[in-house]
């Protein structure tokens, strides 16, 4: 049994095979949705149902990134739903250029480890030479373990010719997978990863200045878009907050710093949550507070989101109430959970 979708706002129309989701039947067939930790939890692939019926894939429970209300108007999460009928949706979708990258899996060997603060670890993966990996800087690849496990690592590097890629992995207690990072993994350890994935890149069908809020190694993907306009400067203008708890969290202020010289418009504002010492004079609090203070009217924006949920959703609706539209603001989402078995990211 298979059911059509059709996405009422642009025509698209494609086949989901019987218990598959939604979004995963898109992305199969090469139509991109926003879309983030493919569990559930970031809010990311939510969209309006017009017509027909769903069912969820965990035990047909609401997904925890949809309200009461949201379900009760008609709201579904596409990377959960799985269609009881033909379907017809009201969603966005991205650009073909985006939606033509292929997902593979693939081997990678560790080329390089450096501890950058006492628990946030940066690792280097050298992918085959004979492999394409083609993708878009700020997207996140899935490292895969045993019993169907995987863990979410956006990608810290813009495409490289090395055909290497750069991921900031966080300690996280509990984390089984950083766990192994920090105490077992070696140079030269292959890992199987699969990529690229999410949605959370620099759309390219906007003229309007940027803005970049990151929070602690959600600067990795920040840091990928923004190697991307070193390279080619596309942007008029690009603020970047980043914010962690104290200076020793700021393990690549140096070179945002220096990015300052080399990237035209480019500001960048380091903000720390816990400066108690005395010796900050810089930005403190709430690295989404610091924004407003910065830019008090979000009207005339682009913004792009990367961090902890905390940060995420406090961004959301303090940004909304700033001006910001909901369709300019990008977001990737760092979910941790240790049990999960896709997309769900266990470094913050």
């Amino acid at each position: 049994m298979s059911y059509r979708v059709t996405n009422h706002r642009t025509g698209t129309q494609f086949t989901v095979n019987k218990d598959e989701s939604i979004l995963d039947a898109a992305l199969r067939l090469g139509i991109l949705f926003p879309y983030g930790c493919r569990s559930g939890v970031c809010g990311s692939c939510k969209t309006m149902l017009t017509a027909g019926s769903i069912r969820y894939a965990e035990k047909d429970e609401r997904p925890a990134a949809l309200s009461e209300q949201e379900h009760a108007t008609g709201m579904v999460m596409l990377c959960q739903a799985i269609p009881c009928s033909d379907l017809t949706l009201d969603a966005a979708e991205i650009g073909a250029a985006a939606a033509s990258l292929k997902i593979h899996t693939l081997p990678s060997r560790v080329a390089g480890m450096t501890r950058l603060t006492d628990d946030v670890m940066r690792i280097r993966l050298q992918l085959p030479k004979e492999k394409i990996f083609d993708f878009l800087p700020g997207q996140y690849l899935d490292v895969l373990l045993d019993n169907g496990r995987r863990r979410s690592f956006s990608i810290a590097n813009a495409p490289s010719d090395d055909n290497q890629l750069e991921l900031h992995i966080r300690h996280v207690e509990g984390g089984d997978f950083t766990e192994h990072v920090f105490k077992q993994l070696k140079i030269k350890d292959i890992l199987r990863i699969q990529g690229p994935l999410g949605t959370f890149f620099m759309r390219q069908d906007s003229s309007r200045p940027v803005l970049m809020l990151a929070g602690g190694t959600g600067l990795a993907p920040a840091k990928a878009i923004l190697e991307q306009q070193l390279q080619h400067n596309t942007r008029s203008s690009i603020h970047l907050f980043w914010g962690v708890r104290n200076k020793a969290d700021l393990y690549a202020d140096t070179m945002l710093r220096s990015w300052c010289d080399k990237l035209k418009n480019f500001q960048y504002t380091p903000v720390l949550s816990e400066a108690v010492d005395g010796t900050w004079d810089g930005a403190s609090g709430w690295v989404h507070e610091a924004l407003l203070r910065h830019y008090p009217d979000l009207t005339e924006f682009d913004l792009y989101a990367s961090g902890p949920p905390p940060m995420i959703a406090a961004a959301r609706g303090t940004f909304a109430a700033r001006g910001l539209s909901n369709d300019r603001f990008f977001y990737d989402s760092f979910e941790f959970n240790a049990t999960v078995t896709a997309g769900t990211k266990e470094s913050t």
